[in-house]
């Protein structure tokens, strides 16, 4: 046992102090972030909008998530990246707090917009931010100990935010996920000064290349767009599924899907050490993660039994946890032959996008031909996002040969 715990404490050695106190800053925001999962929950539920107006709802949040992913990036390469995180955080507070407020269909989409807009500002700056303070040989496992931030306070998230619905009301979600991301811009602004900081990958480029005309990255933002439409069903139209079908409670939801993030903290880390000393390309593994989340829909069909909610989150999980972190070190790695901000933005993006046409296209589909018609759709989305990796796998053999 302890040799197993050595072992699990040595894949965390190395990482700068930068990256522990972005790793801190970013788990305060995320523990907050228990609104997301039961958004369609709250607006279905408390706002009686129909599935097809929730769909609507989560395009208006995708698309401020695409806005706000841009400008960011832009906002990074100009006034840098400290500058943009201290402004989002705290901004982004203030409109959660504001946006209980908001009552009818038109008004609710605005606010999730504009909430999206500023909120996902702070996503370019914070990779450019991890970027600079990660050795070239920590780049995944910097982005690993992000992640498992986001999962902690996330896997805490649903399970309290589902224990505050029962207990108070869905108003209460939004003050707490107001409250965290103002207590983040707190000590981002005391422990990240970066006049102090040592950047220890400093990267140069006089002549850089613009993200817009670099094809293989095209490609590889094809691929995770696909990936994320997937992925983003776990947090929109999963949840009614869970409900409508299974007869979940919020509670339960909220602690199904806080297994999802428990999961990340513990495995996580030792499988991309384990993964990195592998002679797979990441590239290569991003296949293996898709195919993965693929399964996790189809296995959904297979049998009514409840406990296949857990191996379907599962399967989901461990695709996630190879997915998400070596598509983020290539795209990091790539960012080197041009402007940081442009590519980490439209790195961004790609996951905006797939915010706004995947929430909507999930409940549309749920709400026209039924849930299980919709998880072979989305099985078969799965298989597309592999074989754009696989393409991108022989256009970087071909153009690197």
């Amino acid at each position: 046992m302890k040799k197993l715990y050595n072992s699990y404490i040595n894949t965390f050695r190395g990482l700068s102090p930068e990256i522990w106190w972005l790793a801190l800053i970013t788990l305060i925001n995320r523990a907050g972030t228990m609104v997301i999962p039961f958004l369609s929950l709250y607006l279905t539920t408390d706002l009686k909008l129909s599935f097809a107006q929730v769909g609507w709802v989560m395009s208006a949040f995708g698309l401020g998530s695409v806005c706000g992913s841009w400008l960011g990036g832009k906002l990074t390469d100009k006034i840098g990246y400290y500058k943009v995180m201290v402004r989002s955080l705290l901004s982004t507070g203030i409109l959660f707090i504001g946006l209980q407020f908001l009552h009818t269909f038109a008004s609710i989409c605005l606010g999730i917009f504009l909430v999206m807009v500023v909120a996902d500002m702070f996503r370019p700056a914070m990779f450019v931010a991890l970027s600079a303070y990660s050795k070239t040989e920590n780049k995944t496992r910097s982005v690993t100990l992000i992640r498992l931030a986001i999962n902690l306070g996330f896997s805490a998230g649903p399970a309290i935010g589902g224990l505050i619905i029962t207990t108070m009301s869905y108003a209460g979600l939004f003050w707490v996920d107001g409250i965290t991301c103002i207590l983040a811009t707190i000590l981002l602004v005391n422990v990240l000064n970066p006049k102090k900081a040592k950047t220890q990958d400093s990267i140069i480029n006089n002549n850089p290349q613009s993200a817009y005309k670099d094809k293989a990255f095209w490609i590889f933002l094809a691929a995770m767009t696909m990936f994320g439409i997937v992925f983003l069903q776990y947090f929109s139209t999963m949840p009614l599924y869970y409900k409508d079908v299974h007869n979940l409670t919020e509670l339960e939801i909220g602690i199904l899907l806080g297994l999802n993030g428990a999961f990340i903290f513990i495995l996580e880390m030792p499988l991309i050490k384990w993964l990195e000393n592998t002679r797979y390309s990441k590239p290569t593994l991003m296949v293996f993660g898709a195919i993965l989340v693929g399964i996790s829909f189809i296995v959904l069909n297979v049998t009514p039994w409840i406990g296949i909610l857990l191996i379907g989150m599962l399967f989901m999980t461990v695709g996630e946890m190879i997915t998400f972190p070596f598509s983020n070190a290539f795209a990091m790695e790539r960012a080197k032959k041009g402007n940081q901000g442009e590519y980490m933005a439209l790195y961004s993006i790609a996951f905006s996008i797939a915010h706004i046409f995947g929430h909507n296209a999930g409940m549309q589909l749920a709400d026209s031909i039924g849930f299980e018609n919709t998880w072979y759709i989305m099985t078969l989305l799965a298989v597309i996002c592999m074989a754009l990796i696989w393409l991108l796998m022989r256009y970087l053999k071909k153009t690197e040969a």
